[in-house]
């Protein structure tokens, strides 16, 4: 039989959470930082010195010429209602201008992490350029260039041509040799042995041959 576990109720037992009375205000962040951005920046703008002038202008105009049953602030109090939303404005504007702030921090933060990134990778890719073009200088030291090629190109080409001239001057400088010309008609073909004619005798008379 499986034993039965106490409850215990000191204080390694968390709390319950307890119930409120106003629900939790949790607003979206985002939203909210970019729409108090929006007026803080709007605070900083010559447009809203302009109507903040103007109304306060308006304010004490209005209070001071118009008559005693048209005012809301007293001018003999000096502008008590005034002054008050003036600082209260000024306890707004400058929780505003922190989150503002805040916010650019954070984004500033942001951008710098990025440029470090992009660095680095600048960095390397550099480095690595750098060591490709290095390994590739010295592969070119064995390779031959234009100039060399061509000066080899014109160092063959000057021996062919000493020695063409060379060789026309020994042939010009050899002396003709005599051409020795046979005789057609003592040519022996090794055919037809060839008999050599007879002297005519007595009372004979020499033939004659037929020349073509």
């Amino acid at each position: 039989m499986a034993e039965k576990r106490q409850v215990s109720t000191g204080l390694d037992t968390p709390m319950s959470a307890r119930n409120r009375f106003f629900p939790r205000f949790s607003p979206n962040p985002d939203r909210f930082g970019s729409s108090t951005e929006k007026f803080a920046r709007f605070m900083g703008t010559p447009q809203f010195l302009f109507y903040m002038t103007i109304f306060c202008v308006f304010w004490l105009i209005w209070n001071t010429l118009a008559p005693e049953g048209w005012r809301f602030d007293s001018a003999a109090l000096g502008f008590t209602a005034l002054t008050l939303m003036l600082s209260l404005q000024a306890s707004y504007a400058a929780p505003l201008l922190l989150l503002a702030q805040n916010r650019q921090d954070d984004r500033d933060r942001v951008s710098l992490t990025e440029d470090r990134g992009r660095a680095e990778r600048n960095l390397s890719d550099t480095e690595y350029l750098t060591r490709e073009l290095a390994a590739l200088r010295i592969a070119l030291r064995d390779v031959a260039t234009r100039d060399y090629v061509r000066s080899e190109l014109r160092s063959a080409l000057e021996d062919l041509l000493e020695t063409a001239d060379g060789e026309e001057l020994k042939l010009r400088a050899k002396p003709a040799k005599p051409s020795k010309r046979k005789d057609r008609t003592s040519t022996n073909t090794g055919l037809i042995p060839q008999v050599p004619p007879k002297a005519p005798g007595r009372g004979q008379r020499p033939r004659r041959t037929d020349t073509p």
